[in-house]
């Protein structure tokens, strides 16, 4: 079939499998080109391993260090006619990547936050690698299934206390608009935000895995977590996400506790505000994202999330000595973004932002091309008049 991208609001409802595989190869090419991870992990667990941070967490580990990776992630295959996800296409291009250089890779797809799949996963590390050195938990999702409880969580992206009203932009038509989003209903909203997104099934996820005995000495395990200018606080960091970022963030001295006696170590890494499809769908982000990166790639410090995992892993998690933390104990690869010069700059550039001057003083187009990108499409390298099979399987998967 022809593939070409279909939208729905901040959704793109097509993926493209040739262009997914570009993708892959792009970040493979970038991760071998800052060479070898020293020390780096050698068998790695990356929960929510298809897409965005988690993907670029697999190739980092893969194509850094020559590790042995095994992805958890929830993803819809391709069926004749159907096209897959965006992450099933990531997925399988990364295995045939993985395995042409001779490392091992395997996938499983399912609920993350089921028992279920937590079981089968240190089945298969029992199974093939017996230990895992690094637990990457980049999980994003909109709802969770409480696995002891079975009650269904949804979170939701709302202020507390007040309402919020900013600039936000359409980014397909660069239209620059306000925005009012009334705050939380009740407690629930915050409590059903906090039990999807929050620090709960990382640490089910690392009891299950020390249980069974799957953990090697010393392991790692990292969760991801974003904090961002003041401007997006009432809508992120002092919001229902908020919340649930501070709960992951709190988890940390419980989790280490509990690999203290395999002399083990978990972080938060705060990472940089990019083009995913979770930040897409956050009002105002879209706005912030693209006047940031206009001011970042004038002043020659963009990074996207390949350069970002690849700088975590090689200059944070896997250094001589002592992990610089923050005062809170959390990993910060949010530092070229948060410096002063760039943020002053940014808040200049977002009491100027109109509709009329949005091309001219933001990097809309490449907060477009990022967009599209993460389904596969806006790829120099891809013939997208050209019929494409739809029909690509992740190899681990069909075995």
């Amino acid at each position: 079939m022809i593939i070409q991208p279909r939208t729905r609001g901040f959704i793109c409802l097509t993926a493209h499998p040739e262009g997914a595989a570009e993708n892959i190869k792009n970040q493979i090419v970038y991760v071998k080109s800052k060479g070898e991870i020293k020390n780096g992990p050698k068998k790695v667990l990356v929960i929510g391993a298809s897409t965005g941070f988690g993907i670029a967490s697999r190739i980092s580990a893969a194509f850094g260090s020559g590790a042995a990776t095994i992805g958890v992630f929830f993803e819809k295959p391709a069926s004749e006619g159907k096209l897959g996800t965006a992450g099933w296409y990531n997925s399988a291009a990364f295995e045939k990547e993985a395995h042409a250089a001779g490392l091992y890779a395997k996938s499983i797809n399912g609920d993350a936050f089921s028992d279920e799949i937590k079981k089968q996963t240190i089945d298969l590390i029992h199974k093939d690698l017996g230990q895992v050195d690094l637990v990457i938990y980049s999980l994003a999702s909109p709802r969770r299934t409480h696995p002891k409880t079975g009650v269904q969580h949804a979170s939701v992206l709302k202020p507390i206390d007040k309402p919020f009203t900013d600039k936000t932009v359409d980014f397909h038509s660069g239209v620059v608009s306000d925005i009012s989003i009334q705050p939380v209903d009740s407690e629930d909203d915050i409590k059903n935000t906090v039990a999807v997104m929050g620090g709960e099934d990382w640490k089910f996820w690392i009891e299950d895995l020390k249980e069974a005995g799957v953990l090697a000495d010393g392991v790692k395990t990292v969760a991801y977590s974003y904090i961002g200018p003041e401007l997006t606080y009432p809508i992120y960091r002092n919001g229902t996400i908020g919340r649930a970022k501070d709960d992951l963030e709190g988890t940390v001295p419980a989790i280490n506790d509990l690999l203290k006696d395999l002399n083990g170590v978990s972080y938060v890494s705060v990472n940089k505000a990019l083009v995913t499809q979770s930040s897409s769908a956050i009002p105002v982000v879209p706005l912030y994202i693209s006047l940031l990166y206009k001011v970042m790639k004038e002043k020659g410090i963009h990074e996207g999330t390949i350069e970002q995992m690849q700088r975590l892993f090689a200059e944070r998690l896997y250094i001589d000595g002592e992990i610089p933390l923050d005062e809170k104990g959390r990993i910060r690869v949010d530092d070229l973004e948060m410096r002063e010069d760039v943020q002053a700059e940014v808040a200049k550039l977002w009491e100027q932002a109109t509709t009329e001057n949005l091309e001219e003083i933001s990097d809309i187009q490449g907060y477009r091309d990022d967009f599209f990108q993460l389904f596969g499409f806006n790829f120099d390298a891809i013939d997208y008049n050209k019929d494409t099979s739809e029909l690509v399987q992740v190899p681990s998967l069909a075995e």
